[in-house]
């Protein structure tokens, strides 16, 4: 069974806006998943544009509200995590080997 984790790495920020301070722009993302001894991992940002009348503070910021945000603004998240499945997939199953050439045994 697969364990998948969305984890946020980074937020970049506008220092100051009418809103507020470090307005949060830019979201850089991975989605990892792990299945015993294969894994595998989406890494991507997310760019969210200046909202008048919307605004946490920085030091209020959630995971689960960045991840919302993220969803929100075009990233597919079942297609994500489907996609991490396909790559520890491949690993299990490879769609394509190299076996020894017959004449080199």
């Amino acid at each position: 069974m697969t364990t998948i984790t969305w984890v946020i790495e980074r937020l970049d920020c506008v220092p100051q806006t009418a809103e507020g301070a470090d307005y949060v722009v830019t979201a850089y993302w991975r989605c990892n998943g792990v299945d015993a001894d294969y894994n595998g991992t989406v890494y991507a940002t997310t760019s969210f544009p200046v909202v008048q009348g919307a605004f946490t503070p920085y030091a209020d910021l959630t995971l689960d509200q960045v991840l919302g945000w993220v969803w929100a603004n075009g990233v597919d998240k079942d297609a994500t995590e489907a996609a991490v499945e396909g790559q520890i997939e491949a690993q299990r199953n490879p769609p394509i080997v190299a076996p020894p050439l017959p004449w080199a045994v």
